[in-house]
């Protein structure tokens, strides 16, 4: 076996473990040790990057959009109360994946967790799932793009959303370099908007409008608010929090390719809490206020106007919403480029776990998955190639689909975090995490009964009265996943088990630190005060 290059990622077999390192130890970790790596990718994602893709990156669609179809059909108060839960969902799943991804940063992310401590055919049903959600995104995303550029124009936007199918192919099949300094700018002019939106929201809400007005709570008691439709239109707004919330997850995927991700990773999950509080519930809370949930065109079959848009509108300046809608219409492509990368990556990762052609597990020159980028982005290009049946139509059925994706995808990583941590305990290994999550066990067994739950109850509009387009887009997805199970177990011949917890591998692709980032986390410890704050935050982002 070759020797690992120094930005590529290694695993020991035979590890000695360290339960305690003196800062006059003589003796590396890695002495003696024949490194064992799996993937071929090149760590060249700064913390940088990583900590604004962590905290903008994956805002998208759903939180632009999806929010006005949310208004639409539960009111404010529903709309806040669904995020809110959603967003502590989402806080418990990072934590678990934080975890993991920290003692074994791959690139397959929870899809090779699923596998390496439960099953092939979980590992497979998970993988299929989440890379048909990426695959999936993209399209979603590309449809978006149509609903945003007709805020400007009717002409034939779908011309636009081609040409940036290929821009996204440029920025992945390079180096992934290109990928995270693209994503950095554009997650930063997300950031910024952002916080414009709150001031305005204020301004507007105290009578700066249109209407020359003051607001205040006034949508809060207007008509059925603010609880429209009662508890079918609460139930609705669960499985588009969760397509706005999705791609958290999928930070964790970019573990494979950052610099250092034992420090790294911990600083990335600590950035979710206050993205999930910030950007989100405040945003939604904003909107709520401004907004009335029948406002016109707010979430039609044909039409979707953001509710951001609307809010700057309410300046009285037709360039403020132009602008809004510029910075959606980056957010969506930034959101397009996140896709499509995760979906790469996950294609890579068949691959490299056999359950797809090995030429998939291709690398280039730059060792950026080639094979793998093209097959995502020409099968995202296919599904929005759908879009002639509607713009409107199409994006909502793709919302759902992902929305409920996610929701799947939340609920294996607490299935597999009580697997990893209880395999731990009995090899007794728990000692090797350098990254604890602080809410186990009760946090990873909170997600998979929440996440159960909503499940369930978010189709509730689609029986009364029966409507089957419905319930197909919040439930299909409920049948795919258990097919891909099956279809796997199947091809195991019916052998296929969950592994025992002592036999679990938690040595293959573990990640040993250098002894240059051991001397970095000493130094971190020593800092105090600004020297410290500085180190852990601006630094970060500088």
């Amino acid at each position: 076996m070759s020797l690992v290059e120094e930005d590529k990622k290694t695993a020991y077999v035979d590890q000695p473990d360290l339960e305690s390192r003196g800062s006059n130890s003589s003796t590396s970790e890695t002495d003696g040790l024949h490194p064992i790596y799996r993937e071929n990718l090149r760590r060249s994602l700064s913390t940088r990057q990583i900590n604004m893709i962590a905290i903008a990156g994956v805002i998208g669609t759903g939180l632009y959009l999806g929010t006005g179809k949310s208004l639409a059909n539960g009111g404010p108060a529903s709309l806040i109360i669904c995020y809110f839960i959603i967003g502590v969902v989402v806080y418990l799943t990072m934590l678990s994946l934080g975890e993991m991804a920290t003692y074994m940063p791959v690139s397959g992310s929870f899809t090779t967790y699923a596998k390496r401590f439960g099953s092939d055919s979980f590992g497979f049903a998970i993988l299929a799932n989440y890379w048909f959600n990426d695959a999936v995104s993209v399209a979603s995303d590309l449809t978006a793009l149509q609903l945003v550029m007709s805020y400007w124009t009717d002409f034939h936007f779908w011309v636009i959303s081609l040409i940036f199918w290929f821009f996204i192919l440029f920025l992945n099949v390079f180096t992934v370099r290109f990928y995270g300094e693209t994503e950095y700018w554009l997650a930063l002019l997300k950031v910024i908007s952002i916080l414009i939106f709150f001031i305005i929201s204020i301004v507007v809400n105290a009578g700066h409008n249109t209407s020359h007005e003051y607001i205040g709570f006034k949508w809060w008691s207007y008509k059925d608010a603010p609880f429209v439709d009662g508890f079918k239109g609460f139930a609705q707004i669960f499985v588009t929090a969760s397509f706005a919330y999705g791609g958290t997850e999928s930070i964790a995927l970019t573990a494979g390719e950052m610099k250092n991700p034992v420090v790294g990773m911990p600083k990335v999950v600590k950035t979710v809490f206050w993205r999930i509080l910030i950007f989100y519930v405040l945003s939604v809370f904003f909107i709520g206020m401004n907004v009335p949930y029948d406002y016109p065109n707010l979430s039609t079959k044909s039409v979707t106007t953001s509710p951001f848009t609307i809010v700057f509108q309410m300046v009285g300046s037709k360039v403020s919403g132009s602008f809004m809608n510029a910075v959606i219409m980056t957010s969506v492509i930034s959101a397009c480029n996140h896709a499509l990368y995760a979906g790469s990556r996950l294609a890579y990762t068949m691959g490299v776990e056999g359950y797809a052609p090995k030429f998939l597990a291709r690398t280039n020159r730059w060792q950026v998955p080639y094979v793998a980028v093209l097959i995502t982005w020409f099968c995202g290009g296919l599904c929005f190639g759908s879009s002639f049946i509607g713009a409107g139509d199409l994006w909502n059925w793709l919302q759902n689909l992902v929305g409920v994706s996610n929701q799947i995808a939340w609920w294996c990583i607490g299935i597999t975090s009580i697997r990893f941590r209880k395999g731990l305990e009995s090899q007794g290994k728990t000692h090797r995490l350098s990254y604890k999550n602080w809410t186990y066990p009760y946090g990873p067994y909170a997600v998979v009964i929440f996440v159960s739950v909503i499940i369930l109850v978010q189709g509730w509009s689609a029986f009364a009265p029966w409507d089957v387009s419905s319930f197909f887009s919040n439930y299909v997805e409920l049948l795919l996943f258990p097919a891909c199970f099956v279809f796997w177990w199947l091809v195991r011949k019916g052998k296929d088990k969950f592994v025992k917890l002592e036999d679990m591998d938690f040595d293959t692709d573990r990640y040993i630190l250098s002894q240059e980032e051991i001397d970095e986390i000493e130094y971190s410890k020593s800092l105090k005060g600004w020297t410290k704050f500085k180190y852990n935050f601006v630094d970060n982002f500088t």
